[in-house]
């Protein structure tokens, strides 16, 4: 029960704050259920492009979940070998790319893991020390190879894109807000946001970064518009072990156990989709101390890391960066030492 609750309010750990707009200004708004979690369109300027954006998402969903028997995943899965969609491809060989990127910190063939500790299934458990040794030969990215269309897995690899995936559905959304000519819109694909355009009254959008210990609060807010938004949270999918201890879904590919670094939530933001959607993951992986390092080698992208109570707030974010809650004192991180 926890699972399911947690992916319906998973939204929250990105809180879009009540734009104020004129009130001639009426958005197409549509929501609706997918990739485990709730999503919502509200899109200015055309009448037809949200219903275009969840048709697509729609059809990303059926295509890359790792339990449907009929997706390209499932079937790649059990088979080794597929000729998969042109998305499923695309989404395949880009998180590839950014598993190299980051050094193996996300790792899209992770999921044998994630399925043993329970979080596919909602039947929590910690797994056997021998168990998960045996299930992490499965597991690097470097078992996966994209050719055209066709995916192949080697070494007994499972694939699952539920870490990229709702970028990559923001990426296309965006494509299609381009396409359609449509004035701005705010895009909540539950932890991930796009801010398209700017608010009809020229402002710009305001995305808040939810509380870890309170997911209906936030702890402060980005003002942005023409980015994307990602945040990924200790506190979305976990469990309290027979031992006391809480569990969370974000897992180390490096031994496979939830990652426990202090860090509560990532959050990043920049042009792309999928890059701020894996970036949340590794980076919360990495580690504070490495993120930092990855942040100056790679300037492309901005974050928000929270700990107990410190935001780490990257130097391109501190003036669109509003802390609201006096729980926690910002620590702006400069890009260059």
């Amino acid at each position: 029960m926890k699972l399911k609750l947690i992916s319906i309010i998973i939204s929250a750990a990105l809180l879009i704050i009540p734009c104020g707009c004129a009130q001639n200004e009426k958005p197409e708004s549509v929501s609706f259920q997918a990739m485990d979690t709730f999503m919502k369109l509200d899109v200015y300027g055309d009448n037809s492009a949200a219903e275009k954006i969840k048709n697509q998402i729609t059809k990303l969903d059926s295509l890359l979940s790792p339990t449907d028997e009929k997706s390209d995943i499932f079937m790649l899965n059990r088979d080794k070998k597929a000729t998969a969609d042109e998305l499923t491809a695309e989404l395949t060989k880009k998180s590839l790319e950014i598993c190299e990127q980051t050094v193996g910190a996300l790792d899209v063939t992770i999921y044998p893991i994630v399925r043993e500790w329970g979080f596919i299934s909602g039947k929590y458990k910690i797994p056997d020390k021998s168990v998960l040794s045996g299930l992490l030969k499965k597991v690097s990215y470097k078992n996966a190879t994209v050719s055209g269309n066709e995916i192949t897995l080697k070494n007994g690899a499972e694939l699952d894109l539920g870490a990229t995936a709702k970028g990559f559905a923001a990426d296309k959304a965006v494509e299609i807000l381009k396409s359609s000519g449509s004035e701005s819109a705010i895009l909540n694909l539950g932890g991930t946001i796009a801010a398209y355009g700017k608010k009809p009254d020229g402002s710009l959008w305001r995305v808040g970064i939810a509380d870890p210990e309170n997911t209906a609060e936030y702890i402060g807010y980005i003002q942005c518009s023409d980015k994307i938004v990602a945040t990924s949270g200790s506190y979305e999918r976990y469990f309290k072990g027979s031992d006391g201890k809480i569990y969370s879904h974000i897992i180390d590919p490096r031994d496979g156990y939830p990652v426990d670094n202090g860090i509560k939530s990532v959050t990043i933001v920049s042009e792309n989709g999928l890059k701020s959607d894996c970036l949340s993951t590794a980076l919360f992986v990495m580690g504070k101390d490495k993120a930092v390092d990855y942040l100056r080698k790679n300037k492309n992208f901005e974050y928000v890391i929270l700990t107990d109570n410190e935001a780490f707030v990257s130097e391109g974010l501190k003036d669109s960066f509003t802390l609201s809650s006096a729980g926690y004192a910002v620590r702006v991180i400069e890009k260059d030492d």
